[in-house]
């Protein structure tokens, strides 16, 4: 008796309202001046750990590591930017492959970016420009697979990265304003 042929099976990630996503597009092509605003209230607990409060979803819990004088119970601030930036990627790959109609089975973003502290904080540390502390390179590597050509997961990637709104806000500088609460 001959054995049945082995088959392959390929599954693909929980899709997004594709309907939604179009309707979402051109409510954005009719109003381009449109924008939302994030709000986020943390509340420093002590040593260097602090809680993030955002809507009604649990508290983002921020950490340094022991080397820093925190105590490692969470990711350091640096950690929590980069996983903003892979979500936004993310987010963006997801609603680009949608809107391409490309399928996806696979997408990871390994996210690092070279950052270093010698001003300690402003707390006496090595005097320093803007310019010269955060983040003093980025790199992200996607891995991606779906129902499309390497090429084309390729352009959905740059096109995804192009528009990206967390991206953008570490590409290119943006008016910050700092004050105490009244």
């Amino acid at each position: 008796m001959n054995a049945p042929a082995p088959t392959t099976v390929k599954s693909y990630l929980r899709p997004i309202d594709r309907d939604g996503l179009l309707a979402f597009a051109e409510k954005g092509r009719n109003n381009p001046a449109s924008r939302g605003t994030n709000k986020v209230h943390t509340v420093m607990q002590g040593i260097y750990r602090s809680l993030s409060y955002v809507g009604d979803h649990e508290a983002v819990v921020v950490d340094e590591p022991l080397h820093l004088f925190g105590e490692d119970t969470a990711p350091a601030p640096g950690e929590i930017v980069l996983s903003g930036l892979g979500g936004c990627l993310a987010v963006g790959i997801t609603a680009v492959a949608t809107w391409k109609q490309v399928k996806l089975s696979k997408l990871e973003i390994f996210l690092e970016a070279d950052i270093g502290n010698p001003a300690a904080w402003g707390a006496g540390g090595a005097p320093m420009q803007p310019e010269q502390m955060g983040f003093q390179e980025i790199r992200v590597k996607v891995l991606v697979e779906g129902d499309a050509t390497r090429e084309e997961l390729d352009e959905i990637v740059k096109h995804a990265n192009f528009y990206s709104p967390v991206a953008n806000s570490m590409r290119n500088p943006i008016p910050f304003s700092i004050a105490l609460a009244d």
